[in-house]
């Protein structure tokens, strides 16, 4: 493609990666609402709990999303985003054969691996369709995957583990992923590289070692990256932790936290993701250093009101006191990946984002649920079912962590943007 694609195209290919990012993030979380039901079956621990929803998978989606990137930098994106997404959905319905904690591990590796070939190619796509000025937009619309697929993973897998078993609902979410892949194969175009930059690709293919040493000397990056791995670990934290937490302490069924949680992180988080985007778009034509910056208020915000929602005794104010900290955890995407996809060379973007997701996956989705597994295990001996309720209270108090290196970040954007064509 040498013409710039038609504003229908263009709008057509983010509908159809809003909708595989939707399945990724089905496919990856519907384990938490199923966890205390799989807890009871398997007989597992927290802690192998957490290790399930973290590390197990965590572990390949991160370090392997390395190699994919450079796959992606170096051929077709859209190819390897099918083949992943076949791949995940696979692995998701083969976690509904698991018969013990070796085999669902097994599965949930599986997942990662797949699900490692998803979001650094379509960033990159989605860079050379959308216009620097309209990419955070594009990326936060992207990045709706998330509240989406949480609430989608939420609402079906509380109904189908309560009518049919957590087994079926495994098969249920899994399968039609095999044919969405087939549907991104025929109909998504493959774009030039650059196209929406007027930036000419000199066919250049890094290694991972100079992608590596390019990012290193960008501390917008590097900060941005910290910062983001630290929001995960509160993020992730909470969508694995919060529905057996709502079971545990304020007595809730399935069906009503996948209503109740699923209505929070889906309508919330999805209105804070779109938002953030905007946001960044209109407070970045004024001053960049504001596109990050929004992100450490929200969290600064969101501090004290998770720590009313995890010591009060009513469902319903938990509820509400969880609004604040639902927006922060979604209000960094947008701007944090499009300034990645800004901050390097155009045969970059791949493995900017996959170093990225690598350092915030490995920090959030990786140590995230399953350090919140261990405290609230060390924990129970004396406060009992309610052990998870201050595990989470504590690591709540991260929040001021990761506004400091938002801010930091902000501080050095402007300068690193502007050397995004420097020599690797």
């Amino acid at each position: 493609m040498s013409a710039q694609p038609g504003s229908a195209l263009r709008h057509y290919v983010l509908g159809v990666l809003l909708v595989v990012y939707t399945f990724n993030f089905i496919d990856r979380q519907i384990l938490s609402i199923l966890m205390e039901s799989i807890k009871r079956d398997l007989q597992l621990s927290d802690q192998s709990l957490g290790f399930l929803s973290g590390f197990a998978f965590a572990a390949f989606y991160a370090t392997l999303g390395i190699p994919m990137a450079l796959w992606a930098d170096r051929g077709n994106r859209r190819n390897l985003i099918a083949i992943s997404l076949a791949l995940w959905s696979a692995m998701t319905a083969a976690c509904g054969l698991a018969q013990n904690f070796v085999h669902l591990a097994l599965a949930r590796i599986g997942v990662g691996i797949g699900e490692a070939g998803c979001s650094p190619p379509a960033h990159a796509i989605i860079s050379d369709y959308f216009h620097p000025r309209e990419r955070a937009t594009a990326i936060g619309i992207y990045a709706l995957g998330i509240p989406l697929g949480v609430m989608f993973g939420l609402f079906l897998g509380g109904w189908i583990n309560e009518a049919f078993g957590w087994r079926k609902a495994f098969f249920l979410v899994g399968l039609p992923g095999i044919a969405l892949a087939l549907l991104v194969r025929l109909t998504v175009p493959e774009p030039r590289r650059g196209l929406s930059d007027a930036r000419v690709d000199d066919g250049e293919r890094p290694s991972f070692q100079e992608s590596l040493r390019f990012l290193r000397r960008r501390p917008a990056f590097l900060h941005l990256s910290f910062g983001a791995g630290l929001a995960c670990f509160l993020g992730y934290g909470l969508i694995t932790w919060l529905p057996a937490f709502l079971i545990r302490s304020h007595g809730l069924k399935t069906t009503e936290i996948g209503l109740w949680l699923g209505l929070l992180m889906g309508v919330v988080g999805g209105i804070a993701m779109f938002v953030g985007g905007v946001l960044a778009d209109r407070l970045g034509r004024r001053d960049i250093r504001w596109s990050a910056w929004m992100v450490s208020v929200a969290f600064l915000v969101a501090i004290p009101f998770s720590a009313v929602a995890f010591l009060v005794e009513s469902p319903v104010l938990a509820m509400l006191c969880l609004i604040p900290s639902t927006v922060a955890a979604n209000f960094w995407q947008a701007s944090t990946l499009a300034h990645a996809q800004g901050l390097v060379r155009l045969r970059m973007r791949a493995m900017a984002s996959a170093i990225l997701l690598l350092i915030a996956n490995i920090i959030g989705l990786g140590a995230g649920p399953w350090a919140i597994g261990a405290v609230s295990d060390a924990l129970a001996p004396r406060f009992g079912a309610d052990s998870l309720r201050y595990s989470l209270l504590v690591f709540g108090a991260l929040g001021v962590w990761v506004a400091w290196h938002f801010w930091q970040g902000g501080k050095h954007l402007a300068h690193d943007l502007g050397r995004a064509d420097d020599p690797a």
